[in-house]
């Protein structure tokens, strides 16, 4: 199954096109880092704005780079939360779009569990780090 995923939960909006849930065929990135400098810290309108301005040509850049279309797309992942509320609903809203148009199926995905659980990613299929595990927030 090859999956496109979405990222959007603050200032960076993100697409992945991944297959078979282990096999990263592409991931690109926009950075905010320059909009929000300025202020200290992210501005949740600025966030949303600018995910915006960006997120139809970050698919577009996670596309191409994977050498693929979205007719080759088999289902929807994105960030539902936990998050900024204007930029979720952005990445949301266009996910939706996008699988409801093509008739794919969508997941939300935890944004702090895709965190722990991204690190089977890179893994061999036959040894993922076993559940249960923790994740540690340090101070």
């Amino acid at each position: 199954m090859r999956v496109l995923g979405l990222e959007s939960s603050c200032d960076e909006t993100a697409a992945a096109i991944v297959d078979d849930g282990v096999l990263v065929r592409s991931d690109v990135v926009a950075s905010q880092h320059e909009v929000h400098a300025r202020y200290g810290g992210v501005v949740p309108e600025l966030a949303s704005r600018e995910h915006v301005r960006h997120v139809l040509a970050v698919i577009d850049g996670a596309l191409a780079q994977a050498g693929v279309g979205l007719d080759d797309v088999d289902g929807i992942a994105v960030t539902r939360g936990p998050g900024l509320v204007g930029s979720l609903l952005v990445g949301l809203s266009v996910a939706k779009g996008i699988a409801l148009r093509r008739a794919l199926p969508l997941v939300g995905v935890h944004h702090l569990e895709g965190h722990m659980l991204a690190v089977n990613l890179e893994r061999p299929v036959d040894d993922p780090v076993p559940h249960p595990f923790l994740g540690y927030r340090a101070k």
